[in-house]
């Protein structure tokens, strides 16, 4: 990115901020209160919103910004309908990373000292392997790690992290302390979030865990209920444990895998077949199965065969209903903490093999379309991932298309491992399932759109994965099986369910990546007892399922998404042993972690402002309510609407009813905003636990959720590593806080990521500073603005479109497009203003200029809040404009807008022609420039276009849209009036096409809804001027030749360009001090005064109003030009030159002569003008 000539336009925007800011804080604008039951307040719809509380381990950074600005983007557009708006914050501490990054910290300490002095980087033994390239789709609940890596890069210590972050040895020492953190992060995420403007009640913000006692007590209220109503229970779950240690290894254990979750997989069993080999002749018998661990269950009905390592030891184990397994030795160990083996955390082991030995067994697979498959090499399986043994999809995986195309190439590759052509040359890939863009054989496509050759290209090979697999789950559709027709994403679990409960496979869990616990055990995934919530239950489920409907989701397919998550959703932990948080109420050795207290706690920013507003910890009780005031029964008081008044409550009633009210008047949520990732964990949980916790009251449900996509930094992700990285303040100071909104208003706004780009910022803040600079000079020109009626067609058409623009901007506001409102609302509204200043001749309105800056300002606000509360202030306005009331409109006048484009298409087409007329002409150095035109305006179509677009009209309407081209060829060819027409009549039908994709349907009317003429000659001085030519007629085409009835059709004006005869005069201003110098300008016969004024109104810019221009003559034309000038009276021996009066030329004798009151009176070749 180029640097920055300077930054004054910024730092004027900078300033304006922090005023508007102050003046916000200073008025309390956004602290919103329960109206009084009754009151004219009360009346009002409200509009509750709330954004994901984010981690306090850190600064805010630009991903954070961009969801969160579609709840500040929403709550100022409600503000302006007339809604009354909450939008509180909250800042999240429960979990692992403060206390890991603080244990951390107090670790390297011990280890290295204060400050720390660390071992240089090539001596660091690398501990921890490098991670799959296997592209997952997961659950986003599991673990942060990517997270964490995008953000500190590669530094490896924790003291670096900190150090990265600008803080100093002595304030990083701090950091080894939990609670400092809890106290440092709060404030500067205030901070930041009030810099770009956030319209947010600061008196209902806190901070989770025991920290605050009045969060604490509120989340151990609603685990006590959840668990009263049989929604928490306990059982064994899977998670990282030490064997070695004999227990669960939590973050603050390891020694590497910070953030580590379990990784689920899909364990498929397949089948040997005898004869089996010799080490294995003791199995006979026995049910014996190679057992591959797979992440895309729905992918085997593609299965060409199974994948073996040469040299990898594998081993043959008992597994605890009798059978036998095949795989690593780790993928065993594995194995054994989940209950697959007889004996928990023991492997019997029958045999050790060498995948060489395995090669070119007979197996049975599930689900695949082969009978039998066979075991074939891969050199490129990993033992420290999965079982070792891989299940091959050609069609839709790259890897396995590439190895077994290496495998039918290489006839040497097949004898080296003793691999026979029938076990490979008869296999070839199953299509499955069909992505848009790579077919239904995804694998082969992107392999040769990559150019990989074979099964070691490593890196295209990953960067095949990444483009197919993810777009695969999101967008496959399945081709076979029960599930035919359906979306990957919404059957893989129903496939992986259904191969499990016909014995075809198993659920195997092995950590993300490699976890080394501090004691330098490698750490496995085992089936431990825990808490957890019973998401999942049927009936639970079922009222979750009935209330989606009536939550507005804004995106079809996050409601898709939503319906599969609920559809495999079960279990989740709820506890933790350690981190921050909030004890288990009935079992206080585990902690409530980060998912689980984060489900409802929407309900307590309605009353939190009054239990300690003005603290984020709970230290400030503005009406001296204390935390253990807060019993059971009182916080049912508070939320349950049936609930009795507490028996037992110092508490007064008034206040008791006051909390109560507060809740009552603001639920339920009307829209929660987060990213997509949160809608298979955080959100779904959502739902679940409000239904759960109201179960028979539903209009405490929520009632929207908005999910985005991520956020891109100029096309690429965001990483500190990279240097691609901006943080919150950083794009507050980089970019002002209302360009920064600007541009992330403009970044998108589907599930698809959206992308920031600093250059288009950049441009966003010109363009903001220039609407400012233009409104200053509109006000001190204002006096000078046209005024009276504003009827003329331009102004017309103007306010009209300024009508639609407002409307077209609510509409996208509502659906909370903000991109589209953007579009509309700043690009396409300055658009129409910079139209109705060039097309308007005699000048901008200044009613309806000042009507723009109103409206212009107010339906900008809610993304330019700033900068439009500056505007509305220099506008001289009562209030803030976010309290202000959303512009109204009268009806749209389509009609005439559409008159107004037309001038404007047809202004350009004569710009066009007039071009290529003078290009072509260039080498004619004689060809003069044309003076005037024809224009020839078409009022009915020929009859050969009017019957393609009645016979177009019937085809479109028999099909519901066009049918092939082909087809309307064919149908062409037979009407007998278009047979000589033929070459023409598809140009013209692709044509009909495009102006129907553009237009609508009405493209195919045979006639327009106004009068073409009409608009042509409102408009004539506009056209002359926009052209630079001095005359224009307009003529229908009855009277044209058949080579412009040809050229021309309705809407499609035709011009012609001529050159007419002049005579050159030469203007004088006789006025001293006034700027104006002489002129020579054409006259030509029949010119008037008002032909003569435009005329010199376009040559001399300084004249702005040509009405306001006066010529004289010479009483003597020949004398006169040669006296010198009475500068007492400058106008003696001058005449007026009357408005009706009319010019003759006599361009033979070079002679002007003005025709008036029947004498004709010769000029001579000098005139003068005044002002």
């Amino acid at each position: 990115m180029t640097a920055r000539k300077g930054t004054a336009k910024l730092n004027e925007l900078l300033d304006i901020e922090q005023f508007v800011q102050e003046s916000w804080k200073r008025d309390k604008v956004f602290e919103s209160d329960a109206p009084a039951l009754g009151s004219d307040e009360a009346k009002k719809n409200k509009f509750f919103v709330t954004f994901p509380y984010p981690y306090m381990n850190g600064r805010l950074h630009l991903g954070h910004t961009f969801s969160l600005s579609k709840c500040e983007f929403a709550s100022g557009f409600q503000r302006l309908i007339g809604k009354r708006c909450l939008f509180p914050f909250g800042l999240h501490c429960t979990g692992m990373p403060i206390k890991a990054c603080a244990d951390k910290l107090k670790n390297e300490i011990d280890d290295f000292g204060y400050p720390p002095k660390f071992p240089p980087e090539e001596d660091v033994e690398e501990v921890e392997k490098s991670p799959s390239t296997e592209p997952v789709v997961k659950d986003k609940a599991k673990g942060k790690k990517s997270k964490v890596a995008a953000k500190t890069g590669t530094l490896r210590y924790q003291w670096q992290i900190m150090k990265s972050l600008g803080l100093d040895d002595e304030e990083i020492k701090k950091f080894a302390d939990p609670s400092h953190w809890l106290k440092y992060f709060p404030p500067l995420a205030i901070k930041d979030l009030s810099s770009m403007g956030l319209k947010v009640d600061w008196r209902r913000t806190f901070i989770t865990t025991d920290a605050n006692p009045f969060y604490d007590s509120f989340v151990r209220w609603q685990f006590i209920r959840l668990k009263e109503r049989d929604r928490v229970q306990f059982g064994k779950r899977y998670t990282i444990y030490s064997p070695k240690d004999g227990q669960p290894c939590m973050d603050h254990d390891r020694s590497t895998g910070e953030g580590v979750g379990p990784q689920e997989y899909t364990l498929i069993k397949m089948k040997l077949v005898s004869p089996f080999p010799e080490k294995l002749k003791s199995c006979e018998g026995k049910s014996v199965f190679l057992v591959a661990a797979t992440l895309r269950p729905e992918t085997m009905y593609g299965q060409t065969n199974c994948w073996l390592h040469p040299t990898i030891k594998y081993i043959a184990f008992s597994v605890a209903n009798g059978d036998v397994f095949i795989s690593t030795r780790r993928s065993a160990r594995n194995m054994s903490y989940q209950g697959i083996t007889a004996d928990d955390s023991k492997v019997s082991v029958i045999a050790e093999l060498l995948g060489q030995e395995l090669l070119g067994l007979k197996l049975k697979a599930p689900l695949t379309s082969f009978d039998v498959i066979y075991t074939l090499p891969m050199l490129t399986i990993k033992e420290d991932k999965g079982t070792g043994v891989v299940t091959s999809v050609p069609s839709d995986s790259p890897d396995d298309f590439a190895a077994l195309r290496d495998l039918k190439n290489k006839k040497a590759l097949r004898e080296k491992y003793h691999v026979s052509d029938d076990m490979v040359l008869p296999y070839e890939p199953v299509p499955i399932i069909e992505i848009p863009g790579y077919g239904n054989l995804s694998a082969q496509n992107v392999c040769e759109k990559h150019k990989i050759q074979s099964q070691n290209d490593a890196d295209k090979l990953a960067e095949a994965k990444n483009e197919v697999y993810l777009k695969g789950f999101y967008e496959g559709i399945i081709l076979v099986g029960e599930h035919k027709g359906k979306l990957v994403l919404e059957v893989k679990r129903l496939i992986q369910r259904s191969m499990i409960e016909k014995g075809d496979a198993l659920i195997y869990m092995e950590p993300e990546r490699q976890v080394m616990s501090r004691s330098a055990d490698e750490c496995v995934v085992a089936l431990c007892d825990q808490w957890y919530l019973n998401y999942g239950e049927e009936n639970w489920k079922k009222e979750v399922l009935s209330h989606l409907p009536n939550v507005e989701l804004y995106s079809d397919e996050v409601r898709k998404n939503f319906g599969a998550s609920l559809d495999w959703l079960h279990e989740h932990a709820c506890s933790r042993s350690y981190g921050l948080g909030t004890k288990m109420p009935w079992d206080p050795q585990y902690l409530i972690e980060s998912l689980s207290d984060s489900t409802i706690y929407m309900a307590y920013y309605t009353v939190c402002h009054i239990l300690h507003g003005g603290s984020v910890d709970g230290s400030l009780r503005p009406f001296g309510i204390r935390p253990e005031d807060m019993s059971l029964g009182v916080w049912d008081y508070i939320f349950f609407k049936d609930s009795k008044f507490p028996d037992k409550t110092i508490i007064p009633k008034d206040l008791l009813d006051r909390l109560r009210h507060e809740f009552q008047s603001w639920y339920p949520v009307d829209l929660r905003v987060s990213g997509k990732d949160l809608v298979p964990n955080h959100l779904t949980y959502y739902l679940y636990c409000h239904v759960a916790m109201w179960p028979d009251d539903s209009t405490k449900w929520p009632r929207g959720i908005r999910a985005n996509g991520h956020l891109l930094l100029n096309s690429e992700k965001m990483s500190k590593s990279t240097g691609n990285f901006l943080t919150l303040s950083e794009a507050v100071a980089k970019f002002s806080a209302d360009g920064m909104r600007f541009s992330l208003a403009d970044a998108g706004d589907g599930i698809e990521d959206a992308n920031f780009v600093e250059a288009m910022a950049d441009a966003g803040i010109l363009r903001l500073y220039s609407y400012l600079e233009w409104v200053k000079e509109m006000m001190a020109i204002k006096d000078t603005l046209r005024s009276g009626a504003a009827d003329t067609f331009c102004d017309q058409v103007f306010a009209s479109e300024m009508d639609k623009g407002i409307q077209d901007t609510y509409a996208s506001y509502e659906r909370m497009s903000f991109k589209e409102a953007l579009r509309t609302g700043f690009f396409e509204y300055q658009a129409i203003r910079d139209k109705y200043r060039e097309v308007e001749i005699e000048g901008m309105h200044r009613d309806l200029v000042f009507r723009f800056i109103d409206t212009q300002t107010l339906i900008l606000s809610p993304i330019c809040p700033h900068l439009c509360e500056h505007i509305w202030k220099l506008l001289g306005k009562t209030g803030y404009i976010v309290n202000a009331k959303w512009p109204e409109t009268r009806p749209v006048n389509e009609i005439l807008i559409r008159s107004g484009q037309y001038l404007v298409d047809a202004a350009h087409e004569f710009r066009i022609r007039l071009k290529a007329l003078q290009q072509s002409k260039k080498k004619a150095a004689d060809v003069e420039k044309p003076t005037h035109g024809t224009v020839w305006v078409a009022m009915t179509y020929p009859p050969w276009q009017s019957l393609v677009l009645t016979k177009l009209k019937t085809l479109y309407e028999g099909n519901n849209g066009f049918p092939d081209n082909k087809v309307i060829s064919t149908e062409m060819g037979k009407q007998d009036l278009l047979k000589k027409y033929m070459k023409k009549v598809m140009p013209f039908v692709m044509l009909v096409k495009e102006n129907v994709a553009k237009n609508g349907l009405k493209a195919l009317d045979l006639t327009l809804d106004f009068d073409e003429r009409l608009v042509l000659e409102k408009n004539l001085s506009y056209l002359v001027n926009t052209l630079e030519i001095e005359g224009i007629d307009i003529k229908t085409t009855e009277s044209a030749d058949e080579k412009i009835k040809e050229e021309c059709c309705p809407g499609k004006p035709f011009i012609v360009y001529r050159v007419e005869p002049s005579v050159s005069i030469r203007l004088i201003n006789p006025q001293p001090c006034s700027g104006l110098f002489q002129a020579n300008l054409p006259i030509f016969d029949g010119d008037s005064v008002a032909k003569i004024s435009s005329r010199l109104r376009r040559n001399c810019k300084q004249i702005k109003d040509g009405k306001r221009i006066k010529l004289l003559r010479y009483e003597d034309p020949i004398l006169g030009p040669r006296r010198l000038p009475n500068l007492d009276n400058p106008f003696a021996g001058k005449v007026e030159i009357g408005d009706d009066d009319v010019l003759a030329v006599d361009t033979g004798a070079k002679k002007i002569v003005l025709k008036g009151n029947k004498v004709a009176n010769d000029l001579g070749l000098q005139l003068l003008y005044v002002i």
